[in-house]
């Protein structure tokens, strides 16, 4: 495969019904048949405003207003290496027509994922329709209520997607604490992931987070389809293990050293980044981040940031 990385750009076209643009790549182009969201190449001597714009013009035929980025995802493939940077359209002028033979479809968000697509456009969905934080909980102390209030107050700022966290308890302790979590969480319209007992989950009718240790010792996807499934990664090895099971996203890390693992140091961006491009699951980045991270961590592919302590709160 070539080192040389293929800059390309690409654009969320959004109407006023809130559906978003997509193309589908023709006979003669790589991957054809799969969607993507539109844009193409970027030259050596464009911005990548300046690039999605002629892309724009150049494939459906509008004058698009580039806004702000979304996400850059690199991307491996088997014969070539891929940047792609996606940005927000912010409006454009012109009706969009596949002025090079595609076929063009407005698609509703949370049909998105009904669309075939290559590797490197499933990270964009992810980051148009799932939360950019994971509150990872930490382990409950004596006071159950008081650690009740702090995940009620985390979801009251607006965290959308939690990890439970229940280690050193009893089972049926755990059972007991896990469904008034997962209450305070549907309440709040919260996804909740369970990192414990494959049952205990089940019994709660929560999401499962597989440990890396648990992620490696299966062969299978352990949930149904239409149950939510994670797991935490460390290396290639790993994501490839959680991407042949079927997880619908990953936790990898950690990008910095943390008080929790002292010992463990950082892997740092650009190796976030270089594991990033051997897979095409949703990502969040956790070690030593906050939410001030997640523009950094969007532009190395991460959707966004699993923490403990920038999510709780209240230290």
């Amino acid at each position: 495969m070539s080192e040389r990385v293929i800059e390309v750009v690409a654009g969320v076209i959004t109407d006023k019904r809130g559906r978003i643009l997509l193309s589908r790549r023709t006979p003669s182009q790589d991957m054809a048949g799969l969607w993507e969201f539109p844009g193409g190449k970027r030259e050596p001597d464009e911005t990548a405003e300046q690039a999605l714009a002629r892309e724009l013009d150049e494939e459906l035929g509008i004058r698009a207003h580039v806004g702000a980025h979304l996400i850059t995802v690199p991307q491996a493939y088997a014969h070539k290496r891929l940047r792609l940077e996606v940005r927000e359209i912010t409006g454009w002028q012109g009706v969009p027509k596949g002025r090079e033979g595609q076929a063009l479809a407005w698609v509703a968000p949370e049909m998105l994922a009904r669309y075939s697509m290559p590797p490197a456009d499933l990270p964009v969905v992810a980051a148009l329709r799932q939360p950019d934080r994971y509150l990872v909980t930490p382990p409950p102390d004596d006071d159950e209520a008081a650690w009740l209030g702090r995940l009620e107050a985390a979801l009251g700022r607006g965290v959308r997607q939690v990890q439970v966290r229940l280690p050193g308890i009893a089972e049926a302790h755990q059972a007991r604490l896990l469904a008034a979590a997962a209450t305070r969480c549907r309440r709040h319209k919260a996804g909740v992931l369970f990192n414990g007992p494959i049952e205990i989950a089940r019994d709660a009718g929560v999401g499962l987070h597989l440990t890396s240790q648990a992620l490696r010792a299966l062969s299978a996807r352990p949930v149904p389809a239409d149950v939510l499934l994670a797991a935490s990664c460390h290396d290639a090895d790993e994501l490839r293990m959680a991407a042949a099971i079927g997880c619908d996203f990953v936790v990898l890390g950690h990008v910095r050293a943390t008080p929790s693992h002292p010992d463990v140091p950082g892997m740092g961006w650009t190796a976030f980044a270089q594991l990033r491009d051997t897979t095409a699951l949703p990502i969040y980045a956790i070690g030593g981040l906050t939410p001030a991270d997640i523009p950094e961590a969007r532009r190395h592919g991460a959707q966004g940031i699993a923490a403990i302590r920038s999510l709780w709160g209240g230290d």
